[in-house]
């Protein structure tokens, strides 16, 4: 199952996805938001960065209005590796080098077609371990300084 979540910025571009992933028989859990409402990112990210931790999902997709603001707050949840990506090769990279576990994109930046394009690369990549392994245990070792 592979979460969703996003603030009123990236609602538009979480919705064409979430369409996108269930077109493909994708389970989906949807952390909101609902509707266009205002609503504060850092809620969701902690939400959907929560069900990547204990398991509920496998990975999440995270949208607001650049991608950056869901990010860094995702990035605040011990065990989160999230990444902003607005093009194919970089979305493919982050998972099998860094093994990021959240995709973050940006509703104003992206347009829905290419997100599209963008979450399959990133879900059909896998981590290569070998060598990125020591350095992403490098990178987690950060959260215990």
């Amino acid at each position: 199952m592979i979460g969703v979540g996003s603030d009123h910025g990236g609602f538009q571009l979480k919705e064409a996805v979430r369409e996108h992933l269930e077109a493909q028989g994708i389970e989906v859990k949807d952390y909101g938001v609902y509707e266009e409402k205002a609503a504060d990112y850092p809620d969701i990210a902690a939400a959907a960065a929560k069900g990547v931790t204990s398991g509920e999902v496998e990975r999440a997709l995270l949208f607001c209005g650049t991608g950056i603001g869901i990010c860094m707050a995702a990035n605040k949840v011990k065990g989160i590796r999230a990444a902003v990506c607005s093009d194919c090769f970089s979305a493919k990279l982050t998972r099998e080098h860094n093994d990021a576990n959240i995709l973050c994109m940006g509703g104003r930046v992206v347009g829905a077609g290419l997100a599209c394009m963008i979450t399959d690369a990133y879900l059909n990549a896998e981590f290569q371990g070998g060598r990125h392994a020591q350095r992403v245990a490098k990178v987690m070792a950060l959260e215990e300084r």
